[in-house]
This record gives C-alpha cells, structure tokens and sequence, in this order.
C-alpha cells in the first residue's frame, strides 16, 4: 500500500501509513466550516493524535476514539481530561510528552516542541465559552512508518529556531505547516520553516478556514522558491489527499 495524507480542512489531517494504518490528527469535524466529512462519516481509525487542548484541535477526538477504538496519542494533561469522557489515560500506552517517543503499531511517534500553548477547551466549553480547563503546552508530531516516509506535524505553532534541530534528529520528507497566520505562523514565518526543515515536500494547513486565517499559497511558493527552493510546495484543497512518494 502506499503512504497518503489527506486534508480535512483547518487543522484535521488524516494519514494512512504503508501498512494500513490509520490515522487522524487534530480531528475537529463537527463545526469545522472548511471539514467536507462529518463526524458519523469516520467509522476507521486506529490512532488518534491531539497536539494540544484548543477546541479546533482537541474537537472530535474522544467521539472517534469511542466509536472506533482507536488509541488517544497525545501530551499527558489532555490524556487525563479525556479519562474523565472515558478514554482510560494513557490507553495502550499513547501518552507522550516533548522529547519522548513511543511506537504505535507500525509508527515511531515522536512529539517535538510548539511554540504555542493551551489550555483545555473541552466538552465543558462547548456549552459554556468560559469554562475552560487548565492545561500545559502544546506539541508537534513526527510520525516515522515502517517502509514509509517521515511527516511532521507541526500542529499550532510559529517558527523557532530549533525546527533546524528536528530537521537534523529527524529528516521529515514531508512537512505539514500552519499559515494562517494570527493565531499561528504566517506565510513568511512558514517560507523560512520550510528553510530549516530542509523536507522534500511541505503542505500547508491552519489557513482560509475563517476571515481571520487567509493566507495566500502562491506568495508561500514564491518566498519558498527562494528560501527552500530544495522544497515542493503540495496545496490540498479539503478533501483532497496527497500521495507521499
């Protein structure tokens, strides 16, 4: 089989490993505008990965884990909140924290730094916007296949120095980066992301969701084409799924 990821608008990606594992990240389906899916849509997943506790990245995560069984792959505190809507904390092992890593079925997990950070915005907070749950900080995940490719998610973050450090420990072929700028990096900050990470392909992410995220793809190919032009720019529309080769 081969490697596919596949945009589902905002910050809702899906990954299907070579062996055939599936796999969500950051899975806000229901009231995600850009999401062409809904939530009962999603009958398969195996592993489900959280980079932090905001709604549009927490979102539907506990709902697939029920429904599927799949594994929660996230920072410790979410995995505590998510015990208390019955996902036993660190279920099968998936908890891990900045710098560690586990293996998931075929898939070392690595969880790298964000420069970002979260609180928890959870069941709670969808019936009252101010109840919201203290929690820590945020991730990014590198996710190594067997007989597949290295991606890295960045999840919600700006552009720090040490993305050179990933690029150097873990060689991401493929990068999967905010621009939405306000509430993450931008569409400079991503061109020089993309600089540091040195992958061979880069898919954007986090932007045109709200009128407060737009971002223009084509000013990122330009300013990628002179600061990463060893990387190709890959822009999904929602729904739209990119063949890792």
């Amino acid at each position: 089989m081969s490697q596919k990821i596949t945009w589902y608008g905002h910050a809702t990606w899906y990954m299907e490993t070579p062996a055939g594992t599936k796999c969500w990240i950051d899975p806000w389906i229901e009231g995600n505008p850009a999401c062409p899916v809904k939530l009962e849509d999603i009958r398969e997943a195996d592993l489900v990965f959280v980079t932090h506790g905001h709604s549009d990245h927490l979102g539907n995560a506990v709902e697939i884990c029920k429904a599927t069984g799949a594994t929660l792959v996230t920072l410790p505190d979410v995995a505590a909140y998510c015990e208390k809507y019955g996902i036993p904390n660190d279920k099968d092992g998936g908890s891990v924290h900045v710098g560690g890593s586990i293996v998931q079925r075929d898939i070392r997990i690595r969880a790298v730094f964000a420069l970002h950070y979260s609180d928890i915005w959870g069941f709670e907070q969808r019936e009252d916007p101010t109840a919201i749950m203290p929690g820590s900080g945020c991730c990014g995940f590198v996710l190594e296949p067997e007989n597949g490719k290295s991606v890295y998610f960045a999840g919600d973050t700006g552009v720090f120095g040490d993305m050179r450090l990933i690029s150097r420990l873990y060689h991401p072929y493929v990068s999967v980066l905010p621009i939405g700028d306000k509430f993450t990096m931008g569409v400079r900050e991503a061109s020089v992301a993309a600089e540091f990470l040195n992958s061979k392909y880069v898919l954007p992410g986090h932007y045109n969701t709200f009128p407060s995220n737009q971002a223009d793809t084509e000013e990122l190919r330009r300013l990628m084409d002179e600061s990463a032009p060893a990387s190709t720019l890959i822009v999904l529309k929602p729904g739209e799924t990119f063949e890792v080769i």
